[in-house]
């Protein structure tokens, strides 16, 4: 994909989840219940966390009642409000996945929460895992999920902007699809396999140390889910 429509790509999804935030929020007020069980764990009293692409911030109720320096950012100010309106004493603030406005090495913990498939082209997910491992701390966790709907319920989707790819009136790569919201926006997403999140993760730097596919009791939701490790420095570097 070329780098200037996928960055425009990136624009109109900033744009559709401004135009959609409020409604948006009230349809995601609960984390899912499925990841809760995988990655409630993954979190330590006194730990500092970043919430990437935190939306309403709903992943919150993750952490329960856990002393948590919690920080969560998003590039679209709506959903920031949101957030803000939800949870009034944490801290929240507009960034891009792309350029956080942290030092190095300076979370515990990262997590990257239904965002990944909302980034076009191979190169700029590289550099939003590659960004995210730089504010990681050594031995710091990256924690990531992505939807991952059943092949017969994306197929026709898939078929389509296949199709359109293939005839050349399409400019998104193949597994790239654009899913309604009702009538107010077409969300761009990427549909990944297994073993292309691991590769993303590998070639941003990091070790992974488990992937599954996760569904909900009834079966119709569904998502991919990554846990990875940064490497720890080498002998005799010290982290700053």
């Amino acid at each position: 994909m070329e780098e200037k429509f996928a960055k425009s790509l990136l624009d109109k999804t900033k744009r559709d989840y401004n135009l959609i935030a409020e409604e948006f929020s009230r349809t995601r007020r609960n984390f899912w219940s499925e990841l809760f069980a995988v990655l409630k764990d993954y979190t330590k009293e006194g730990e500092k966390v970043l919430d990437v692409g935190c939306g309403n911030g709903r992943f919150l109720d993750l952490l329960g009642e856990k002393k948590i320096d919690y920080t969560g950012v998003d590039n679209s100010e709506e959903q920031i409000r949101e957030a803000q309106k939800k949870y009034p004493d944490r801290n929240f603030l507009v960034a891009d996945a792309l350029n956080l406005p942290f030092p190095d090495d300076s979370f515990d913990k990262v997590f990257l929460i239904a965002v990944l498939h909302h980034i076009p082209s191979i190169n700029l997910r590289i550099k939003v895992l590659t960004e995210l491992q730089r504010v990681l701390k050594p031995r710091g966790y990256l924690l990531l999920t992505v939807w991952r709907p059943p092949l017969a319920e994306i197929l026709k989707l898939i078929s389509k902007y296949s199709f359109l790819k293939l005839i050349r009136r399409s400019k998104m790569d193949f597994f790239d699809v654009l899913v309604p919201w009702g009538n107010r926006v077409e969300r761009y997403y990427h549909f990944f396999k297994k073993s292309e999140i691991m590769e993303l993760a590998n070639w941003a730097g990091f070790k992974t140390l488990k992937s599954e596919i996760v569904r909900n009791q009834t079966g119709k939701r569904s998502n991919l889910y990554l846990i990875a490790q940064k490497p720890p420095l080498p002998k005799g570097l010290m982290s700053p």
